[in-house]
C-alpha cells in the first residue's frame, strides 16, 4: 500500500474493528503483507481467510469479549456509522454505535493492557470554518455524526491521560479508492452514475470544497498513528481541496462519459468548505502519494467491471 513501512512494536495480534469494510479491508491487507497477525471484528467475516474473524455487533459485549480473548496488543477502531444523513434521521442509533462502542472498546483495551488504540475520526468534528483546519481547530460539529466522533475523541483523550493508552485519533478527509462501490459517498455516486448512464445530484451551487484522500494514503495515516504511538489527533488528507463542480468535470474526463447533473437543495449541516492542514502528518513522514485524477482513474478501472457485471445479472 503506497510503499508503507510498518514497524511492528510487539509480536501480538492487532484488532481491526470494521475490518471487512472499505478502509478496513485495505488496512488488513497492508498489515498481513507485513506478516502481522490480524483479528477482524465486524458484522460479516473478512474476505481474507488468513485473519481471525469475530462476527457480531460490537454493541453486544460478547462480541468485544470474544475479540479480546485473542489478546490483541493494539486496536484500530474503524467500525462506525459514517452517514451524515443517517445521523440526522436517527441520532440515537449513531450515538450508540459511535460513542457507546468506542467507550466499551477503550475499556476492553485498558483491561487487556493493550498499548495502542487508533480511532478513525473525521474533519467533521470541527464543523463550519473559513480557516484551514489543523489539529488545534476548535471542535464545533454541525451534525450528530460529527458530534459523536468528537465525543469519541474525548474518550480517547481521557483514556490516554488516565491509563497511559496511546489512543490517537486520525481525522480522515473524504476517502476514496478501489472498493468504494458499496459506499454512498459523492465519488461513489459519481462513478456509479457514469457506469449506469444516469444523472448525478449536486447540492446547491456545487462550489463547496472537499479534500479527497486516496485509500492507500488513508491507510498510511492510520499506520503512522500506530507507529508513533500517538495520543493526540492527526489530520490525514491530500492537503488540496477540490470543488464538487471540479470533481464532476474530472470524473467526466476519467470515465470518458457524459455525466448529466441536477441541482438540489443542500441539506442542513452541509459544510461549505473543507481545507485541511497536513503539516503535522508530514512532519511525521506522511506524504500523499496519489493525485486526485490518478486516484479517480484507478477507482474507475476497478469499479467498472463490477458495474458491468451487475448490469449483466439484471
Amino acid at each position: 500500500m503506497g510503499g508503507t513501512v510498518i514497524d511492528q512494536r510487539s509480536g501480538g495480534p492487532v484488532l481491526v474493528t470494521g475490518g471487512a469494510g472499505f478502509i478496513g479491508q485495505a488496512l488488513v491487507a497492508t498489515l498481513r503483507c507485513a506478516g502481522i497477525s490480524v483479528i477482524v471484528a465486524d458484522l460479516r467475516p473478512s474476505p481474507d481467510p488468513t485473519v481471525h474473524s469475530v462476527i457480531g455487533d460490537l454493541r453486544d459485549q460478547r462480541t468485544i469479549d470474544t475479540a479480546f480473548a485473542l489478546r490483541p496488543t493494539a486496536v484500530f477502531h474503524l467500525a462506525a456509522r459514517t452517514s451524515v444523513l443517517q445521523s440526522m434521521h436517527d441520532p440515537a442509533d449513531v450515538f450508540d454505535v459511535n460513542v457507546g462502542v468506542t467507550q466499551r472498546l477503550l475499556e476492553a483495551t485498558r483491561v487487556a493492557n493493550a498499548s495502542t488504540f487508533v480511532l478513525a475520526s473525521t474533519n467533521a468534528v470541527v464543523g463550519a470554518t473559513t480557516d484551514r483546519i489543523d489539529e488545534h481547530s476548535v471542535l464545533q460539529p454541525l451534525t450528530p455524526y460529527g458530534a459523536t466522533k468528537a465525543a469519541a475523541e474525548m474518550l480517547c483523550s481521557a483514556y490516554s491521560a488516565s491509563y497511559g493508552i496511546a489512543a490517537g485519533c486520525v481525522r480522515l478527509t473524504n476517502v476514496y479508492g478501489p472498493g468504494i462501490g458499496a459506499k454512498d459517498s459523492f465519488i461513489a455516486r459519481l462513478l456509479k452514475a457514469a457506469g449506469a448512464g444516469t444523472e448525478v445530484r449536486i447540492y446547491g451551487d456545487g462550489r463547496q470544497e472537499r479534500d479527497y484522500v486516496f485509500l492507500d494514503d488513508a491507510v498510511a495515516g492510520l499506520l503512522l498513528a500506530w507507529q508513533h504511538q500517538l495520543a493526540t489527533p492527526l489530520i490525514i488528507g491530500s492537503g488540496t481541496s477540490t470543488s464538487v463542480l471540479e470533481l464532476h468535470e474530472l470524473a467526466c474526463g476519467v470515465t470518458g462519459r457524459a455525466l448529466p447533473s441536477t441541482r438540489i437543495k443542500a441539506p442542513r449541516g452541509e459544510m461549505r468548505a473543507v481545507r485541511v492542514d497536513i503539516a503535522r502528518a508530514r512532519s511525521l513522514g506522511y506524504a500523499p502519494s496519489i493525485a486526485l485524477r490518478d486516484g479517480l482513474a484507478r477507482t474507475w478501472e476497478t469499479l467498472l467491471p463490477e458495474l458491468e457485471h451487475s448490469d449483466t445479472d439484471r
